[in-house]
């Protein structure tokens, strides 16, 4: 579960470092409610900015900031971890990509919402991202994305089976309703499982072997650390990747995409989507026109107008 990608060399210094973490592990509560305090107070210190997210099952999220302030949280994360390596995929922005700090307690570090699994004690066998592609090509493996609608819609890997979920939590219902019956049906050989930076396969992967699935396989490390390893003259993904930050989406070399936020409804828009004519920044795309009342669009507005003005004057905020 050890994964190391090395910073990319020769960036300018204004560069912000963004990291992408998580660690299943065994915390308690007093262990979480120190840990809680000194990475809030190492956040701040270091500028870092980001969503953390911190449970019984260990620890997820995202952080950017000055490259020593994001390796100095870092480094506090795998010292107060048991010594433990963080599973870490690092990208690089010339702006930074989050609003504020988040550290959040949580019941799960990525939310499925069953109890008593642990990707500690069962897991699907890893595939290096130099393998994945034989996966893909291979028609007698079942490609699955264990990611959410939004985020396919604007990339995923060739042939990859979409279970159209709104919420990772939706996950063991499509596989009670959807997967069970298409595996006995079509009876592929093996399954091969990807999501962004890994974890929701840690967790996905030990859903399907507690149910009596075998020959479960997942991408390590994720789209992320695909796009880090193998080459765009032989990728199999066919898009942008999206990601929870103000990047919104990357390209294959881990580079912001061109897709932007609707921030009413939370999907991606691609430059096409937002020259319509209906689409209002911050209030309505054409996904959610009818979606939302005028209290609502009203309440819209004026998140959007505070966005613009922390814009213009950012600020280090912190969130518990």
């Amino acid at each position: 579960m050890i994964m190391r990608i090395t910073p990319r060399k020769h960036l300018p210094r204004e560069m912000n470092k963004v990291a992408a973490f998580y660690l299943f592990t065994t915390l308690d509560e007093n262990t979480i409610s120190k840990f809680y305090k000194d990475l809030k107070i190492i956040s701040e210190k270091e500028m870092v900015r980001g969503t953390i997210l911190i449970a019984l099952e260990g620890v997820n999220g995202t952080i950017c900031g000055p490259p020593d302030g994001v390796d100095a949280v870092i480094n506090f994360l795998n010292k107060n971890l048991l010594s433990e390596n963080l599973n870490l995929k690092i990208s690089w922005s010339k702006e930074q990509a989050f609003r504020r700090l988040r550290i959040r307690r949580k019941n799960e570090i990525v939310t499925m919402g069953i109890e008593n699994l642990s990707p500690l004690s069962q897991v699907g066998e890893y595939v290096e991202p130099c393998e994945w592609n034989s996966y893909v090509d291979d028609d007698k493996t079942l490609i699955i994305d264990t990611r959410n609608e939004y985020e396919v819609s604007i990339g995923t890997f060739k042939g990859a089976l979409n279970p159209h979920t709104d919420k990772f939590r939706d996950f063991p219902s499509w596989v009670e309703d959807t997967l069970t019956p298409y595996i006995e049906k079509f009876n592929p050989k093996r399954i091969g499982m990807f999501c962004t930076g890994g974890i929701r396969c840690e967790k996905s992967t030990s859903f399907l072997l507690s149910k009596g699935f075998d020959n479960v396989h997942h991408l390590k490390g994720g789209i992320l650390n695909y796009f880090q390893n193998v080459s765009q003259d032989n990728t199999r993904w066919i898009g942008e990747c999206f990601v929870f930050d103000q990047r919104v989406s990357l390209n294959h070399n881990l580079q912001p995409g061109v897709h932007s936020l609707c921030y009413a409804c939370g999907h991606p828009l691609s430059p096409e989507d937002i020259k319509q004519s209906d689409y209002i920044p911050g209030v309505q795309c054409h996904r959610c026109i009818n979606c939302f009342d005028t209290n609502d669009k009203a309440r819209f507005a004026a998140r959007q107008l505070q966005f613009d003005r922390l814009n213009e004057h950012p600020k280090t905020e912190s969130e518990s």
